[in-house]
């Protein structure tokens, strides 16, 4: 039998419910990323496809501590997101913008490669 989870919380003193809250949001604000994953509803195998990799390669991202950013953002990306990187200092937060355009500028370097391999005319 399901139960409603608003009657014990309604039972609960201020402080309980605050220190629950602190917690709730704690969680949501630091997930892993099969946590992320889950939480929105998205299977392995749907990320999987999305991404162009099997089912396994998404289990390898999800339990490696150690990943390339340009994957963290694929991911982030495929599960509808965006990813965003910050750097807290004792002044301030600052947004690192030096890997947006991170998978863009390695294509049209490719591109530009392909097109600096070609011989070119004499003049």
């Amino acid at each position: 039998m399901a139960k409603n989870f608003r009657e014990p919380e309604a039972k609960m003193s201020p402080g309980a419910r605050a220190r629950s809250d602190a917690k709730t949001q704690k969680r949501i604000e630091e997930m892993t990323l099969n946590e992320l994953r889950r939480a929105i509803g998205i299977t392995q195998e749907r990320l999987a496809k999305a991404l162009r990799i099997n089912q396994a390669g998404v289990s390898k991202i999800e339990s490696r501590s150690d990943i390339f950013l340009s994957t963290l953002r694929k991911a982030i990306e495929a599960m509808g997101g965006k990813l965003e990187i910050h750097a807290k200092f004792p002044a301030g937060e600052v947004r690192i913008r030096q890997f947006g355009g991170l998978a863009r500028k390695r294509r049209s370097r490719s591109r530009r490669g392909d097109a600096s391999r070609r011989p070119r005319a004499a003049a």
